[in-house]
């Protein structure tokens, strides 16, 4: 059930306009979790503030959404799991092996893995993970600057998890289900 009014970029106030005329540049369209996220401008723009922010860090695209995969998948958002897939595969060249992959927290690379594990454990452990694991995610090379921005990571997309559910957000991407 939809909970909130999607937001039409032509017929809003500038704010959200602003807002969602940046949503735009930036994916070359406004989904629907956008348009939802525009109830409040605010919200739209501190997820727009940190995606941003974020995207500029160590780690790169293709394992972002690697992250956003496996955080969909732990957190059972159809909406996210759907928009990471389609963004993993068309923008960050992820083939549909590495996506599955991914879904697991699995992936060839170790490093990579280790920051997979790292992010689902975050977010299983709500903030907290096992030494064990932190000790495993060391081993295979995961810095603190890494680790720091797989906690934001995990934020952010607990964040868009939460939202998509709790605003019940229709699926605008080729649907992917947990």
């Amino acid at each position: 059930m939809t909970v909130l009014t999607l937001i039409d970029p032509e017929t809003t106030d500038a704010r959200r306009a602003e807002l969602l005329s940046t949503v735009k540049s930036r994916m070359g369209a406004v989904p629907n979790t956008t348009k939802a996220m525009a109830n409040s401008p605010a919200l739209l723009d501190t997820f727009l503030a940190m995606s941003q922010t974020l995207s500029r860090g160590v780690i790169d695209a293709p394992t972002r959404e690697r992250i956003g995969i496996v955080i969909a998948q732990g957190n059972t958002c159809d909406y996210c799991l759907s928009a990471h897939s389609y963004v993993g595969a068309h923008v960050a060249k992820l083939s549909a092996e590495d996506i599955e992959a991914a879904r697991h927290g699995e992936n060839a690379d170790p490093h990579i893995e280790a920051i997979l594990t790292y992010a689902s454990a975050l977010n299983d452990g709500r903030g907290t993970v096992d030494e064990a694991v932190v000790r495993a995610v060391r081993a295979a090379g995961v810095t603190d600057e890494e680790l720091a921005e797989i906690a934001g990571h995990v934020a952010l997309n607990v964040l868009t998890n939460y939202f998509n559910k709790a605003a019940g957000v229709e699926i605008d991407f080729p649907l992917v289900t947990t």
